[in-house]
């Protein structure tokens, strides 16, 4: 078996990020929801400020207190993994050794956002962060966030160092980026990770050799998904497209109105289901709708997770 998945699983779960109605960070409420998911065994590692965490939203000195938070709740019980990816170098540099501090061994990195550089620019950045931590280095290729694919390439570059030892890719922007990303780096690092990070892609990314799922929906649908990846390696593919479709149909609910980050209608989803406060999204991200909610809930029912 891969390392990485040996150790951290193939369901990383991605944590939202609960506020109050002030949108204070509410850390309470997010140890709550940290025990819920253990207690209920919904994935295999927990990852602290990604995107569904809504990192971009964040201080700084919140993410560290979100990564205290998350350490000090989960007491080994589960891995935690820091997303410390932030728009300059020197600040992810900076999150990733506060991270360190605290005792978490892997951060995932966002490729940096809104100043879109060039893939030498990503190439040095990742570089300059390996070389500046003791982390070990999954990277996070976001396009339709940050304004960058990383490409093939680039990754075959960064596999190369003892540090960088996965990337997670959206694969729903490049279908068939998967297999670029394991044909890049599987000769530089036999043992590099390559998960999927879009779960409507789960599983066309399996076949394609995603080794694991980093999944929001997994705060609602992480044991259907642990079965998607037990059926396929027994081969009944049946049984997994059986259960892949109903997580499919909500996923592609949280979509609704063109919404590009789902926060807005998964939240107050994962709050009905889970029964965790959890509060709506940061602004400047609207609220669901109540005919969003609608939808989403009705979806829910149906497949009888209400």
């Amino acid at each position: 078996m891969n390392k990485f998945v040996e150790k951290y699983g193939r369901i990383l779960l991605p944590l939202l990020t609960p506020f109050d109605e002030n949108e204070a960070v509410a850390y309470d409420k997010y140890a709550e929801l940290i025990e819920y998911l253990i207690r209920n065994d919904l994935c295999d590692s927990l990852i602290v400020t990604g995107t569904t965490g809504e990192a971009s939203l964040l201080t700084f000195g919140e993410r560290v207190k979100l990564f205290e938070t998350a350490v000090k709740t989960s007491a080994g019980r589960k891995p935690v993994i820091a997303g410390t990816g932030c728009a300059s170098t020197k600040e992810t540099v900076a999150l990733t050794n506060e991270a360190v501090k605290l005792g978490i061994e892997t951060c995932l990195v966002v490729c940096p956002f809104y100043n879109k550089p060039t893939q030498e620019g990503l190439y040095r950045h990742y570089k300059k962060l390996a070389e500046s931590t003791k982390a070990n280095i999954m990277l996070y290729n976001i396009p339709i966030f940050v304004g960058v694919n990383l490409e093939a390439e680039t990754v075959h570059r960064l596999a190369a160092i003892p540090n960088i030892i996965g990337v997670k890719d959206e694969a729903g922007i490049n279908p068939t980026q998967v297999t670029d990303f394991f044909l890049a780096a599987k000769d530089v690092d036999p043992d590099f990770a390559i998960y999927n990070g879009d779960d409507v892609m789960l599983l066309p990314t399996i076949v394609q050799g995603a080794m694991g799922l980093v999944s929001g929906g997994a705060h609602i649908f992480g044991h259907e998904i642990r079965a998607i990846f037990d059926a396929f390696a027994k081969g009944d593919n049946e049984k997994a497209k059986e259960l892949f479709v109903p997580i499919y149909r909500f996923c592609k609910s949280t979509g609704q109105n063109g919404r590009i980050l789902p926060n807005s209608i998964l939240r107050p989803a994962v709050e009905a289901v889970t029964g965790v406060r959890i509060g709506p999204a940061r602004g400047p991200l609207a609220p669901a709708t109540d005919e969003e909610m609608e939808v989403t809930l009705g979806i829910l029912k149906e497949i009888g997770k209400l």
